[in-house]
């Protein structure tokens, strides 16, 4: 049944008079005009062009590598980086594309300058470093086409800044508990921002790529410390954190979140039994025990978001 139809039908089981049918037609939206269709196929194109305008011009130095000096290097990358940064200022139809390549440089600038003289800075500082001087970029190009990338090296810095304080290795024991908590705290902090930036709800891409990213370190953390010899305490630290953000979410009701989380959940807890079911040596019992728990796990999540949502949409 079309619109057109839903409408017609509940003006007249309703008996709406004239004014009242016109002003339900208005709210519905149904004659509004189609979104326009070039608004996402220039964007696409920005992004696009923005991309191989980087990747051609990394294939070109990398092909005259050996025939440039240290300062023409040097200079290539500044002038492409200032010339994208003025080139956003002055053309705000394409602020966004400039921007990505202003930040994308800003990166390759900061790998040179790192892999040329040596400074024997731990690879997490570089990734801190390019998101605290590309942040000002990302803020003034008010673009989640900045804000994603802009997002994806946050997180790595903090994965990175996590493995680095944790002997340079991903253990999972009682001394690297500390940090991995900050590694934690610093990734809700991440989502959190994203969240309160200005516009994050009409372009949330860089905020769900932040909750993606920290979900699968959380986790991933969590079940390092699971199968580690002796269950760590990070199993239950980071299952801890995990439900807090699913409560969050729940009240919230943003259902990227609360589907991420939620699974992130339900395979923590089906992990934690195969570990039971392992160390206790089940047999077929056992395996078939985790799959029925399994899909209980995820049909109940499934179901309650689902309420919940339908919830959020009845008070709305």
């Amino acid at each position: 049944m079309s619109l057109h139809e839903q409408l017609y039908q509940w003006t007249a089981r309703q008996g709406l008079d004239a004014s009242s049918a016109r002003r339900l037609r208005v709210l519905s939206g149904v004659d509004d005009p189609p979104d326009d269709p070039w608004t996402p196929l220039r964007r696409g194109a920005g992004a696009l062009a923005a991309g191989l305008i980087g990747f051609g011009l990394i294939l070109w130095v990398a092909a005259n590598w050996d025939d440039f000096g240290r300062a023409l290097r040097f200079g290539l990358l500044e002038a492409v980086f200032a010339a994208s940064l003025v080139a956003a200022a002055l053309l705000p139809a394409w602020r966004a594309p400039l921007a990505l390549a202003a930040f994308l440089t800003l990166g390759g600038l900061l790998a040179y300058f790192g892999q040329t003289y040596q400074t024997g800075a731990d690879t997490y500082q570089l990734f801190a470093l390019w998101a605290a001087l590309g942040l000002p970029i990302a803020w003034a190009s008010r673009s989640d086409l900045v804000w994603t990338p802009w997002a994806l090296v946050a997180a790595t810095g903090i994965a990175l800044w996590m493995e680095t304080f944790g002997g340079h290795g991903w253990r999972f024991d009682a001394a690297t508990v500390p940090v991995h908590a900050i590694g934690f705290v610093a990734y809700g902090l991440l989502c959190v921002g994203l969240a309160r930036r200005a516009g994050a709800q009409a372009q949330p891409w860089a905020w769900r790529l932040a909750v993606l990213a920290s979900v699968i370190a959380v986790s991933g953390t969590a079940l390092g410390g699971l199968f580690a010899r002796h269950v760590a305490p990070q199993y239950f630290l980071g299952l801890g954190v995990i439900g807090v953000g699913l409560v969050l979410a729940w009240r919230l009701a943003e259902v990227y979140a609360m589907s991420a989380l939620a699974l992130a959940v339900d395979t923590l807890l089906v992990a934690g039994l195969v570990r039971v079911v392992v160390d206790a040596k089940g047999d077929i019992g056992g395996l078939f025990l985790i799959g029925l728990v399994a899909c209980g796990l995820l049909a109940v999540s499934v179901s309650l978001i689902m309420r919940r949502m339908r919830a959020a949409e009845a008070r709305r």
